[in-house]
């Protein structure tokens, strides 16, 4: 008989056997009979994950007080002080099936079986061990609040409730992975996100089975509309502070257990170049910075190609002192341009892949020092001359100012088409591939939401002042176009 199909027996000792059969060869999950009431009289059954549950009796666990009660109360009594709760503790369940009770124990709850009793019980415990709230590690904080969410997707989900104290926020609890059935928590404000919306994700989330899930970048795969694209259409982040923000504008958040990513959607282009702190700052600051990203995202992906096509096909748009300087920086170099800006690009995305995967401050250390030495050894080598090197760096540069790492990637790989794009075409290649790629996002939706917004659907977004530049917030007074229409006003005066 399926697990699903068995019920919870008023034996115990048919409850046993099968629990026994099911757990068989899993040495972490503690199996532990025992004898209770007064004259210990009536058999019981405890099963739990050995780390995950606290001391049975220890006096200020929820199962050790329960445990604890039922030495001292007559056999006769025990059904109806678990029937109706007697201890008022909270979080403990009637679990009418076997199958139910798996998936409450493998959670990291403890589950007491009685015998008589045609219910198991499951009593929350600690739950399985966690990095606990940290600070983040990719989106440093200028200003605002240094907590980073956790692996448990519970504490992730506190961390937003503490930010958002309102009844309308609501959290829904969905279940991904056949094998890992990994907790999910749908997080959004009532009255803000639109119900078609919400539907569309719930859909998406069960349109596909998978063995496990064990990071909502899995989720994020599956559940993309454009699933060729490079660019992602979830934005993430690992800020409780900037999640809840999002909540507010009428986003939906996605958490994973065991991921302190949060997937935000829907998105665009424009989202991924804010950062937590830019309703922090003062406009005028926020809206230099916004623009240096822009120029920092411009100069990641056109800058080796304009170097290519102005060197090899438009010379004389350049003056004739850096014209010169340039070919008497390359001179003795053996390569042409193409291959010496590849090699060198190539270079710094190994270096940079290196100092990731190297733990601890060694990174940095293989970073730094490999790109100096590399470089520095390449010029005297004549591989490469000193004004690659420098068109090289001011690239790195700029796709390290990009705030978000996954929207940083795409222009990364699309330096390479526009090297070759611009070595073999010119300006006119570069053009080419200006047209294909903004052609490419006009063409995106991230949850029928348009991906170039707010650059595009100007009437869907006409009263937003929170583009490149950043009005003051006292003008700011509409939410995005994310929210119900009803809920568009956020900001009143008094």
């Amino acid at each position: 008989m399926d697990a699903c199909e068995t019920p919870v027996s008023a034996n115990l000792r048919v409850n046993e056997e099968y629990v026994r059969q099911r757990l068989n060869n899993c040495d972490d999950i503690i199996i532990r009979p025992m004898r209770l009431g007064e004259g210990k009289k009536v058999d019981c059954l405890v099963v739990y994950i050995e780390v995950a549950v606290s001391n049975m009796m220890l006096e200020d666990s929820v199962i050790g007080k329960l445990i604890n009660h039922f030495w001292e109360i007559p056999p006769s009594q025990m059904k109806e002080f678990l029937e109706y709760n007697s201890l008022g503790i909270s979080d403990v369940t009637e679990i009418p099936d076997m199958e139910t009770a798996f998936k409450a124990m493998l959670a990291g709850n403890a589950i007491f079986f009685m015998d008589g009793f045609d219910q198991a019980i499951k009593i929350a415990s600690k739950g399985y061990p966690n990095m606990g709230v940290t600070e983040a590690e990719r989106e440093k904080a200028l200003r605002g609040s240094k907590e980073g969410f956790s692996d448990s997707v519970k504490t992730n989900s506190a961390l937003i409730r503490k930010r958002v104290k309102d009844t309308r926020l609501k959290i829904v609890e969905e279940y991904s992975g056949v094998r890992s059935d990994t907790l999910m928590h749908l997080l959004y404000v009532e009255d803000l996100a639109p119900e078609e919306l919400l539907e569309e994700i719930k859909n998406r989330l069960s349109s596909f089975e998978i063995d496990g899930v064990m990071d909502s970048g899995v989720i994020e795969q599956l559940s993309e509309e454009t699933w060729y694209s490079p660019f992602p259409q979830f934005q993430t982040t690992e800020r409780p502070d900037r999640a809840a923000m999002e909540l507010l504008n009428g986003r939906i958040v996605l958490l994973c257990d065991n991921s302190p990513t949060a997937l935000i959607l829907p998105t665009t282009f424009h989202n991924f170049m804010q950062v937590g702190e830019d309703r922090y700052q003062h406009f005028e600051l926020v809206s230099f910075l916004r623009c240096l990203r822009y120029l920092a995202m411009l100069t990641a992906t056109l800058l080796p190609g304009l170097y290519l096509a102005v060197t090899r096909f438009h010379t004389q748009v350049l003056p004739t002192n850096l014209l010169l300087s340039f070919a008497e920086a390359r001179q003795g170099v053996p390569f042409s341009s193409i291959v010496e800006l590849i090699f060198l690009e190539l270079s710094f995305e190994l270096i940079r892949e290196a100092g990731v995967r190297i733990p601890g401050a060694l990174g940095n250390a293989i970073g730094i020092v490999g790109g100096l030495i590399i470089g520095q050894a390449a010029v005297e080598a004549n591989l490469v001359s000193p004004i690659v090197v420098m068109i090289v760096a001011l690239t790195a540069l700029g796709s390290l100012a990009i705030p978000n790492e996954e929207f940083s990637a795409p222009f990364r790989m699309l330096k390479y088409i526009f090297i070759f794009l611009a070595g073999f075409l010119g300006i006119f290649g570069i053009l080419l591939g200006v047209y294909g790629v903004i052609s490419h996002l006009a063409g995106l939706k991230s949850f029928h939401i348009p991906y170039l917004m707010p650059f595009v659907a100007k009437d869907l977004d006409k009263k937003q002042k929170d583009g490149v530049l950043r009005w003051p917030l006292r003008d700011m007074k509409y939410r995005p176009v994310f929210a119900n229409k009803e809920q568009q006003v956020r900001l009143r005066g008094r």
